[in-house]
């Protein structure tokens, strides 16, 4: 499937049905009166989180989207039927906006969660509403009012507790393959990885996180340069990045310190909240280094990059280093979901050791 992260849809909830003026009109009835019912409102339009969808793509095709208007409002008191209402299905991480203003309205971060995004109009009232001692006859009637009518931008922010961020063919995709269920296409070219992929790494029972591997970054990529800056924004919502650095480059030219470097300057051109989260240092591909020149090589490449925070040495196709970085990983997201845990205030006649 074709990954899309962006689309422009237009939607319409339905209007509202007008109000009608009747009156009875019944044999061997004494009093007649007025007996208009109201029109009925016009159908929602919702949007809901489906855990089963990872992209945008079916709204890339089909763009429109209209509830259907209420039924107008007859005699008899009868009311007219309300309009049915129409359900997106989205992917969770789906943030929509006004597409011209860019003000962003709702965020979908929940499986399963369900908000109004068009709300269909209100029906016109019947000339029974219009009813009085002092007018027993009314003729007025009011129209159904309109439903609500928008131009919106979706777009994918994919939801990950670890990124991946490093330059083409640093190995991203053969570590997510390693450690989780992701199957990503691996080729010893750059540019492999086309677009995000989402891997989830078991770390045991009931002990998991979910890791992202978007396209590599090269200089220049916050000003549109190559393909991962297209893909920058799902680093967004992560808690934890790992730079993934190729130790053992095939060209020796390669400065990979001055690479390292580039990378880190892109993302504070791109977004500062982006540069100050979190941030690990992953050397890959060790195991085309020899044994006694492997300490010297990562003191060398620590100091000359000054780096101070954690340091881990894998490599991604043995699997070397692997458990250790991913349980360390664990501990980390696991800390964090729990200090963004809201605390409830306990209403101290409640508390568990209130005295009676």
């Amino acid at each position: 499937m074709k990954f899309v992260d962006e689309a422009f849809i237009d939607i319409a909830a339905g209007d509202g049905g007008n109000g009608c003026v009747s009156f009875r009109h019944e044999k061997y009835k004494e009093f007649g009166g007025p007996n208009g019912g109201d029109g009925g409102r016009g159908g929602h339009v919702f949007a809901v989180a489906d855990p089963s969808l990872n992209t945008l793509v079916d709204y890339r095709y089909a763009r429109r989207y209209e509830a259907k208007r209420g039924e107008h409002g007859m005699g008899s008191d009868m009311f007219g039927a309300a309009g049915d209402d129409i359900t997106l299905k989205m992917p969770v991480g789906t943030i929509i906006s006004d597409a011209e203003t860019g003000e962003v309205l709702f965020e979908l971060l929940h499986p399963g969660e369900v908000i109004t995004i068009a709300k269909g109009g209100d029906g016109g009232f019947g000339n029974l509403r219009f009813k009085s001692a002092i007018n027993r006859a009314p003729r007025q009637k009011t129209p159904g009012w309109p439903g609500e009518r928008r131009s919106l931008k979706l777009e994918l922010k994919v939801l990950a507790d670890v990124g991946l961020l490093g330059m083409p063919n640093a190995g991203k995709s053969t570590f997510i393959a390693a450690v989780s269920n992701a199957r990503p296409k691996i080729a010893d070219y750059p540019f492999t990885t086309l677009h995000p992929n989402l891997g989830v790494v078991r770390v045991g029972p009931e002990q998991s996180f979910v890791v992202a591997d978007i396209p590599g970054l090269i200089e220049g990529a916050s000003e549109g340069a190559g393909l991962g800056h297209q893909f920058l924004r799902h680093l967004q919502r992560t808690r934890l990045l790992l730079h993934v650095v190729d130790a053992a480059p095939f060209d020796e030219s390669v400065d990979t310190v001055a690479q390292a470097k580039a990378i880190v300057n892109e993302l504070k051109k791109y977004d500062e909240a982006l540069y100050k989260k979190p941030r690990w240092l992953v050397l890959n591909k060790l195991d085309m280094v020899p044994l006694e020149q492997r300490e010297a090589l990562v003191k060398d490449f620590v100091k000359r990059f000054k780096y101070k925070g954690p340091v881990f040495e894998i490599s991604a196709l043995t699997r070397e280093g692997c458990e250790p970085l991913i349980r360390e990983i664990y501990k980390h997201v696991k800390a964090q979901q729990v200090a963004e845990q809201v605390t409830v205030e306990v209403d101290p006649r409640f508390a568990p050791d209130a005295q009676p």
